[in-house]
C-alpha cells in the first residue's frame, strides 16, 4: 500500500510556523540583546545568531514530531481503507530528523558560546568533546538529543498503536530535561522555575505540535476532520490553562514584580502574553464556529485551514519570543547568594533553623508542582462524582472524602515540615517517605479512581484510543499482570527502598532537583501499586485470596521493621558526603539522627500494616459471606443438588469399604 503524499498540503502551516518563529526570535534578540556580543571571550555572531535559530528548529521540530505522533495514537480514526497513523507516524520519524539535527548543532553552538571560542579555534572539537559530558548544559542537550533519536528510530519502524503512544510519551519526556537550562531566576525559586518551565514546555509541544499535525494531515481525515478536531480542541484547552498558568509563574519569578514590565525583558514578555490572548480567542472561534461548521459539512475547510494557518504563525511567533527570552538577562539577575550557607549550596534552600514542635504547623515552602498535580487530579475526580449523581447514580460519599485527604497529605509532606526539614533531616525525610509510600497511598486506593473515570468517561465508537480506552489498556495490559503480582508488587516495595537508601540514589535525590521529584514519584506509585493489590477495589488482575494476600503482608512489613531496626543499630552514616558537608549549628549528630529515621521506618509503619491487616481481613470476611450467599442461591434453585451429590458420594465410598473388608 502506498503512502499519500502530504507534502504539497503540509508546506503553508509548516511554512507559517517556521516564518513566525524566525521573524520573533531574531526581532526577540533585538529587543532584549539576545544576541549582543560580549566583551570577554565573544564566540562571534554565527554562533550568537545561530543558537537563536537552532534553537527555534528545535522547538518547533521537537513540537511537530509530538503532534504527529499524538494525532496518530489518540486523535485521528483508523479504519481498514486508510493508514493515517502510519503516514503521520512517518512524518513523525522525518520531523525527528530534524529535532536530532538541530539539536547537535544548538549543542555545539551552545558549547562555543559557554567556552567563549569560536567554531573556527583550533582544538575545538577536542574541547568538545572533552567538556560535554562535564558541563550540566550541554549534558542536558545530549541527552535530550539522545532521546529524540530514539523517537526517530522508533517512529521510522512503528506499526502499531501501542508502539505509537509509546513514542508520544518518549518524545515528551526528551522535552522535559531542557527545562533544566532555563533562567533559575532568584536562586531559592530555581526548583519553582524549572517546575514551571517542565509544565510549559509540555503544554506548548502538545499545543502546537497538535495544531500543526491537524493541519498537515487534514487532507487525509476527510469525514473525520469534525472528530479529529473537536478531540484536539479539548486537548488545547488544557494545553492552553498549562501554558497560560505556568507562563505567568515563571514570568512573575524572572520579572520580580510589576516595575519589571517597563524592562526590555519585560515588552517580551507583554508581547508573549499577547499572542498567547490571541491564540486563546482562536482556540474559542474555532470550538464556537468552525467545528459546528465542520460536523455539517467536513469540506467546508477553507475557513479552517485559514485560521489554522494564522494561529501557527502566531504560536510561532510565540515559540520565538520563548527562545528570545530564554537568552535574555531577565530583571532579577542570576546573581549567586553572598556566603551561602552549605546547606543552601547543597539544596538550594536556606537553613531551615532548629526544628522545634510549633513547625509541624508553622513551615511551608510551596512544591508548586505536586500542589498543581494535587489540584488537578482532585478537580477530575470531584467532577466525575458530581457526573455521576447528576445522572442519578450513586457513588459513596467516604470515597471523595479520602481521595481529597490522601491528595492533602501528600502537599503537607511535601510543603510542608517534613518536606522542607526533609531536605536536611534524614528523620524528617524519614516522616516524609513514610506518609508518599505509605499513607498517602492508603487513603487513595479505596477512593477507586479508576471505578469511577471508568463510569464516568464516555466510550469511542471508532477504536481510537481516548482517556477511557487508555485506562483500559492500562488495567488489562500484560504489565500491569506482571507488577500487580503481589509477590512482585511487595518485592518492589521493599527491595527498592532499601536499594535507594543505600546507593548513591539516596545522594542524588537530596542534591538534585530531578532525582527528588524521581524520588517522590516512585515512592507514590510502588505505594500505591503495593496497598491496590491487597485492599483495591478498582479492576484489574484477578486477585489472590485474602489468606496469601495476609502472608505476604505479614512478610514484607517483616523485612520492613528489619530494615528499620538495622538502620537503627546502623554506625556507618549514609550519604556522608551530603549530611556531613551540611554543618548545621544545630544539628551535631547526622548518625543520632539517621538512627532516628531508622526508628520512624520501622515505628510510623506499624499503623498502616495495622489498619491493612485489617481491611484484608475485612474483604476475606465479605468474600466468604458472598460465596456462602453464591451456594445458598444455587441450592434454592437446584434442589441442593451439591450436597446431595456429596452425600452420595460418601455412601458410595462407604459401600465400597464395606464391601472390601467382607471379601
Amino acid at each position: 500500500m502506498s503512502t499519500p503524499r502530504t507534502s504539497a498540503p503540509a508546506r503553508p502551516p509548516a511554512a507559517a510556523l517556521l516564518a513566525g518563529g524566525l521573524v520573533a526570535v531574531l526581532l526577540g534578540a533585538l529587543v532584549g540583546g539576545a544576541a549582543t556580543a560580549t566583551i570577554v571571550a565573544d564566540p562571534g555572531p554565527l554562533v550568537r545568531w545561530g543558537i537563536l535559530v537552532a534553537r527555534v528548529v528545535q522547538d518547533l521540530a521537537s513540537a511537530a514530531t509530538v503532534g504527529l505522533l499524538v494525532l496518530a495514537a489518540f486523535l485521528t480514526p483508523e479504519t481498514t481503507r486508510t493508514h493515517r497513523r502510519l503516514t503521520a507516524t512517518r512524518l513523525a520519524a522525518t520531523t525527528g530528523v530534524l529535532w536530532v539535527v538541530s539539536s547537535l548543532v544548538g549543542l555545539v553552538l551552545t558549547f562555543a558560546s559557554l567556552a567563549g571560542e569560536k567554531l573556527s579555534t583550533p582544538g575545538f572539537l577536542q574541547q568538545l568533546s572533552s567538556f560535554v559530558l562535564s558541563l550540566e548544559t550541554t549534558r542536558v542537550l545530549l541527552i535530550s538529543a539522545g532521546v529524540a533519536a530514539l523517537v526517530t528510530v522508533g517512529a521510522a519502524l512503528a506499526t502499531s498503536r501501542t508502539a505509537m503512544a509509546w513514542l508520544a510519551l518518549l518524545a515528551v519526556g526528551a522535552v522535559l530535561p531542557l527545562s533544566l537550562n532555563g533562567h533559575a531566576a532568584g536562586a531559592t525559586d530555581h526548583e519553582t522555575a524549572v517546575n514551571a518551565l517542565a509544565a510549559h514546555l509540555v503544554g506548548v509541544v502538545l499545543w502546537v505540535g497538535g495544531l500543526l499535525a491537524l493541519a498537515v494531515m487534514r487532507p487525509l481525515l476527510g469525514a473525520d476532520l469534525p472528530v479529529t478536531a473537536s478531540r484536539f480542541s479539548v486537548l488545547a484547552g488544557w494545553c492552553f490553562g498549562v501554558v497560560a498558568a505556568s507562563g505567568l509563574l515563571s514570568a512573575w519569578i524572572r520579572l520580580g514584580g510589576l516595575g519589571g514590565l517597563t524592562t526590555a525583558y519585560g515588552l517580551l514578555i507583554v508581547l508573549k502574553v499577547a499572542a498567547l490572548a490571541a491564540l486563546g480567542y482562536a482556540g474559542w472561534r474555532h470550538r464556537r464556529t468552525l467545528l459546528a461548521r465542520l460536523h455539517v459539512d467536513h469540506r467546508d475547510g477553507a475557513a479552517f485551514l485559514r485560521l489554522v494557518v494564522a494561529e501557527l504563525a502566531v504560536m510561532g511567533a510565540a515559540v520565538g519570543l520563548g527562545v528570545a527570552l530564554s537568552r535574555s538577562a531577565p530583571p532579577v539577575p542570576e546573581t549567586p547568594v553572598p556566603n551561602p550557607s552549605p546547606a543552601f549550596v547543597l539544596t538550594g534552600y536556606p537553613d531551615p533553623g532548629p526544628f522545634t514542635p510549633v513547625r509541624w504547623l508553622t513551615t511551608w515552602q510551596t512544591d508548586w508542582l505536586w500542589l498543581s498535580v494535587a489540584v488537578v487530579m482532585v478537580g477530575l475526580y470531584l467532577t466525575g462524582v458530581r457526573r455521576l449523581r447528576r445522572r442519578g447514580d450513586h457513588w459513596p460519599v467516604g470515597r471523595p472524602v479520602l481521595w481529597v485527604l490522601g491528595w492533602a497529605f501528600l502537599v503537607y509532606s511535601l510543603s510542608g515540615a517534613p518536606g522542607v526539614y526533609g531536605r536536611v533531616l534524614f528523620s524528617m525525610h524519614m516522616v516524609m517517605h513514610m506518609t508518599v509510600a505509605m499513607l498517602v497511598p492508603l487513603l487513595l486506593v479505596p477512593a477507586a479512581p479508576l471505578t469511577l473515570a471508568l463510569r464516568v468517561l464516555p466510550a469511542r465508537p471508532d477504536k481510537t484510543w481516548g482517556p477511557r480506552e487508555v485506562v483500559l489498556e492500562v488495567v488489562h495490559s500484560r504489565y500491569l499482570r506482571l507488577f500487580a503480582n503481589p509477590v512482585i508488587a511487595s518485592a518492589l516495595f521493599f527491595f527498592s527502598l532499601a536499594v535507594f537508601y543505600y546507593s548513591p540514589l539516596f545522594d542524588l535525590a537530596l542534591r538534585t532537583h530531578t532525582g527528588h521529584q524521581l524520588m517522590v514519584l516512585h515512592f507514590l506509585l510502588t505505594g500505591y501499586l503495593f496497598t491496590w493489590v491487597l485492599i483495591g477495589i478498582d479492576p484489574g488482575p484477578r486477585r489472590w485470596s485474602p489468606l496469601i494476600l495476609l502472608v505476604i503482608l505479614f512478610a514484607t512489613m517483616s523485612f520492613h521493621a528489619f530494615f528499620g531496626v538495622v538502620m537503627t543499630d546502623g554506625t556507618t552514616l549514609l550519604a556522608p558526603h551530603f549530611f556531613e558537608a551540611l554543618h548545621l549549628p544545630w544539628m551535631t549528630d547526622p548518625l543520632g539522627d539517621q538512627q532516628k529515621a531508622g526508628a520512624i521506618a520501622w515505628g510510623v509503619g506499624e499503623a498502616p500494616t495495622l489498619v491493612l491487616t485489617l481491611l484484608v481481613a475485612v474483604a476475606w470476611v465479605r468474600s466468604d459471606r458472598a460465596e456462602t450467599k453464591r451456594r445458598d442461591r444455587q441450592a434454592d434453585r437446584d434442589g441442593d443438588a451439591e450436597r446431595l451429590a456429596y452425600n452420595a458420594h460418601l455412601a458410595d465410598l462407604a459401600r465400597r469399604d464395606r464391601s472390601g473388608r467382607s471379601s
